[in-house]
């Protein structure tokens, strides 16, 4: 008997188990996850990392790409996660773990989920202080997992924020508000953050560059122009 080659898929899958596998082993993983491809540039999320956000909007973004790659997600402590609206931005709900009252077991909830599922979605109800931080570090490292965590934490990677948002529809919005359209904004420490100007959601994807021929008004004033049809710049805001 002969070996058939492995189709994409498979060899997806394979490539998947062996970076778990590794992980449970011990051995360092910083392997990417799916992002939106509109984060280009500005955000790669890694395995083991922490990443901060202020709305739900960019925590359902964070987790949607690793969703529609078919990996396990999870959320914690959403009380009012929305189902729909969370299937409409790209999660997979039959491959999605929800535990929306944590309560004070909220470390252990969170340390369980990331021990089994690529992104971990947390909305701490409590000030969360550097010791309970460094027990999910720790953990995010040897599961080779992600965290996102919508509020305050001691440290992360990147933070993400929505800043200047507008909503938009027919008539200007005077009729039903169809998409969000909002600068988002990257902060690593103390550099200057990234920003890009985003629409909420994509057709294709939870987020989507601004066209500048549809919304000129993005570019930032005296800014030559964009040929039509290509994403906005990212820039560092000063």
């Amino acid at each position: 008997m002969t070996a058939q080659p492995l189709d994409d898929d498979r060899l997806a899958v394979v490539a998947r188990l062996r970076e778990r596998v590794a992980a449970l082993e011990g051995g360092p993983s910083r392997v990417s996850v799916p992002t939106q491809e509109t984060l280009a540039g500005m955000l790669q999320l890694r395995a083991g990392g922490t990443y901060g956000v202020d709305s739900a909007s960019l925590a359902l973004a964070l987790a949607a790409e690793a969703s529609r790659a078919g990996e396990w997600v999870g959320f914690a402590g959403w009380g009012d996660f929305g189902a729909e609206a969370a299937a409409d931005l790209g999660i997979a709900l039959e491959r999605t773990v929800l535990v929306p009252e944590p309560g004070e077991h909220w470390l252990e909830v969170t340390a369980a989920l990331v021990d089994v599922l690529r992104v971990v979605v947390l909305r701490p109800a409590v000030a969360v202080d550097a010791r309970a931080a460094g027990v999910l570090d720790a953990r995010l490292r040897s599961r080779s997992s992600v965290l996102v965590v919508w509020g305050a934490w001691p440290r992360c990677e990147a933070r993400l924020s929505l800043e200047q948002t507008r909503w938009t529809g027919p008539d200007h919005g005077a009729g039903r508000l169809r998409e969000r359209r909002a600068r988002l904004a990257v902060r690593r420490g103390t550099a200057p953050p990234l920003t890009a100007d985003v629409l909420f959601p994509g057709e294709q994807a939870a987020l989507a560059p601004v066209l500048p021929d549809v919304l000129p008004d993005v570019l930032p004033d005296g800014h030559p122009g964009v040929p039509a049809g290509r994403p906005a710049p990212l820039r560092a805001a000063r």
